[in-house]
């Protein structure tokens, strides 16, 4: 972005469109459940740089339809076998706290700060965030978290301490929000890892359209 990022005051946010190359949209702000829910019901969401609020809204945007679920036969094997076990909402503090610490190859740091994890939390006690876990021998190995709204989910981070746990959540956790009626989930940027279970990228206007089809309207 050529010119000073807009700056985020009493949670109001810029067009989206007006993001740059990159998806950057505009800086600081607070993470209060007011400003998080009015930037995700507009597409936008936050990731942190040097303890100051970034605020994002990529184009393309990676989402994943129910429906184009993409599960590989050794993952159809490992759910078989009851390798894992599977709940959801049962420990969202050590799901987050361990996506925060979980390192990961070629990032260095992370960008959910104590200030990220304490504003998501404060969600989760809102009914807003949500948590999948996955178990193995009565330990929490895999996960992931995100913001459900109406029957939107936007995906935030995974973790997996075994291979395949975080797959498996994700997994289950697909599964159960399309026996909801949740029509599409959010995967914000591109990853491998999620383009291998059935995402794709799709132009930031038809991902805004998608927000009003499922009844993500936005907040004033």
């Amino acid at each position: 972005m050529s010119y000073p990022l807009p700056i985020v005051v009493d949670g109001k946010f810029p067009d989206p469109l007006l993001a740059d190359a990159e998806g950057l949209l505009a800086i600081g702000g607070d993470l209060s459940p007011n400003t998080l829910l009015k930037a995700y019901s507009r597409g936008i969401f936050p990731w942190f740089n040097d303890q100051v609020p970034l605020w994002w809204s990529p184009d393309p945007r990676l989402v994943l339809f129910p429906a184009e679920l993409k599960v590989s036969a050794s993952m159809r094997n490992i759910r078989n076998q009851r390798k894992f076990t599977f709940t959801y909402n049962r420990c969202f503090r050590d799901v987050i706290f361990h996506c925060a610490h979980t390192s990961r190859a070629g990032q260095e740091g992370t960008w959910i700060t104590e200030e990220m994890q304490a504003a998501y939390i404060r969600l989760h006690e809102l009914g807003y965030a949500h948590s999948a876990e996955a178990w193995s021998e009565g330990k929490l190995v895999g996960g992931l978290y995100g913001i459900r709204m109406g029957q939107v989910f936007f995906g935030e981070s995974m973790f997996a301490h075994q291979s395949n746990a975080s797959k498996f959540a994700f997994i289950e956790w697909v599964r159960k929000l399309t026996a909801e009626g949740v029509i599409l989930i959010d995967c914000q940027s591109h990853t491998n890892h999620l383009v291998s279970l059935g995402a794709r990228m799709i132009p930031r206007s038809e991902f805004m359209q998608w927000l009003v089809k499922g009844q993500v309207s936005p907040l004033p």
